[in-house]
């Protein structure tokens, strides 16, 4: 791997993490219990994919890291809470995230619903504040909500657990599940400097189509993972697709259509990238980490 490449994303990684720590150490909620559960989950790390995307997103566009901050923020902020939610034994019912006890295992399962729910209107409360600044911007936060919403994560979670064990179910369902559970808000990382910079439509359609693209790669790979990953490299259960009949593209398809699967979404994310007008060498970079993650 290209050593500007892993530079360049540990210097992305790192000022995403300043900007988080920036915002928690002037933010506290009430009571403390509330504040500790979550600035816990938020303070876990994991690979920042989203805010990272979203960063080199603007910098291909010519802007600024430091004009996507916030968003940046909002968005990390909804993955989390989806993922605090998703641990719950309601839900995936797993007691590891990022190799330490997931947050109900830690503070509760009330108190894990409530951060979620404190992380997701904090969210929400930066939208609300970014759309201030102008037309653009509200037209990034509109996208970045929906995508977080009933018509995005939230109703491909939903599809998720309805379609868990149902033997109808299949290619149709289980796309939906990933478009919406998964791709959409990569798509949001991608495309809200799209929409502040006010990107004309066809750089939009691409990089929509671009995020989508990444978005499948993304929970394909999960789904191998989840088969022929460790424990110690993931830093939650594997197995659990299996266990608990999930419609995963492996139970679909085997593990090497799901791997040939995969390797399509790669290629046609690079090729995506190169009918655009930018400097995109990162970002096709990114794309091969993606796929050849352990992790």
């Amino acid at each position: 791997m290209n050593t500007n490449f892993n530079l360049q994303l540990e210097e992305l990684k790192n000022r995403f993490e300043e900007s988080l720590e920036s915002y928690l150490e002037q933010t506290h909620f009430e009571p403390e219990i509330l504040d500790q559960s979550v600035k816990y989950s938020l303070r876990l790390g994991g690979k920042r994919l989203r805010p990272v995307l979203m960063y080199a997103s603007a910098q291909i566009l010519g802007g600024k890291v430091q004009d996507v901050a916030n968003f940046s923020l909002a968005l990390e902020m909804i993955h989390t809470y989806s993922l605090i939610h998703d641990d719950l034994p309601a839900m995936d019912n797993d007691d590891y995230r990022r190799g330490q006890p997931s947050n109900h295992k830690k503070f509760g399962e009330g108190q894990a619903i409530l951060a979620g729910d404190a992380l997701l209107n904090e969210a929400f409360s930066i939208c609300i504040a970014e759309c201030k600044k102008g037309r653009t911007y509200l037209r990034a936060a509109e996208l970045l909500c929906e995508n977080a919403g009933g018509k995005g994560m939230v109703g491909g979670q939903a599809a998720d657990l309805y379609y868990q064990g149902k033997p109808s179910a299949g290619k149709t369902e289980a796309d939906f599940i990933v478009l919406n559970k998964t791709a959409k808000m990569i798509v949001s990382a991608i495309v809200v400097p799209a929409y502040i910079y006010d990107a004309d439509e066809q750089i939009i359609s691409l990089l929509t189509q671009f995020g989508v693209n990444l978005g499948f790669l993304f929970q394909i790979t999960d789904d191998i993972l989840d088969v022929d990953g460790k424990f110690e490299q993931l830093g939650k259960s594997i197995g659990k697709d299996e266990a608990e009949n999930k419609l995963s593209f492996v139970r679909l398809y085997g593990l090497e259509k799901s791997r040939a699967l995969a390797d399509a979404y790669r290629d046609n994310c690079i090729d995506i990238l190169k009918q655009l007008p930018y400097e995109c060498d990162f970002l096709e970079q990114l794309v091969r980490r993606v796929r050849s993650r352990r992790s």
